[in-house]
């Protein structure tokens, strides 16, 4: 592993040798000292790298991430994987606003708390968040999954298209054209395979505390009016 500080070669030249990184068998790995925070650490990576950032991150971390795996031993801020298209971020801690904002694909894991607008226009990006999510979550989400294992906030994946939304806990309460669903076989696999993935629950419970159980999940979706105009349904526009 090779060890990069931050505060001593700066963002510029931080980011140049990320992108750089000549791998294709996920065999190089990258550890970063010093973050204090800093904003766009490991953005616009496209090769099968790991990287460790050894604590917290700032605004736009990991933005537009391919293949890379990235884990963040600490906080994230703002706009957390934003446009990420492939591979997987991972934050111990919480998380800020518009984490997964556009994402088309890759695993975003979470494991305390996220704040508003998780998942917002989300389109084909899967989310584990071992803790809650803030309100507006999943506005506008068009594809992918959002799964939160504590509660979620007021209007929970307003105007949303086709994601797919698992909550545990409480949901404050559901956005326009939102409606809970029922929760199948299906589902319940769907929802295992995911905190398997993430990782989250391996000792019972994670880091927010949370026991995730895949059975106790509840299911929300779109009830598909928003999308399709009638003139019955102009008042919800």
């Amino acid at each position: 592993m090779t060890t990069l500080d931050l505060q001593a070669i700066g963002l510029r030249e931080l980011n140049q040798t990320l992108q750089s990184a000549n791998s294709t068998d996920r065999t190089v790995a990258y550890e970063i000292i010093n973050p204090q925070g800093a904003h766009a650490i490991a953005c616009g990576l496209n090769k099968p790298i790991h990287v460790d950032i050894r604590g917290h991150a700032g605004f736009y971390c990991a933005g537009m991430n391919q293949h890379a795996t990235i884990k963040v031993h600490g906080h994230a801020g703002v706009g957390l994987a934003e446009n990420m298209m492939s591979g997987s971020v991972h934050v111990t801690g919480n998380a800020s606003q518009a984490a997964g904002a556009t994402a088309h694909g890759g695993l975003l894991v979470i494991e305390g708390d996220a704040s508003s607008r998780c998942g917002i226009s989300m389109k084909g990006i899967d989310i584990v968040v071992g803790g809650s999510v803030g309100h507006m979550s999943a506005f506008m989400a068009q594809a992918g999954n959002l799964v939160v294992c504590g509660d979620a906030g007021d209007a929970l994946g307003d105007s949303l298209y086709e994601a797919s939304l698992f909550v545990q806990g409480n949901v404050e309460g559901l956005g326009a054209d939102c409606i809970e669903k029922p929760m199948y076989k299906e589902h319940v696999a769907l929802v295992q395979d995911l905190l398997n993935k993430s990782g989250i629950n391996k000792s019972g419970k994670n880091n927010a505390g949370i026991k995730a159980d895949a059975s106790q999940f509840k299911r929300f979706g779109s009830e598909r009016k928003l999308y399709h105009f009638t003139p019955d349904n102009a008042g919800e526009y």
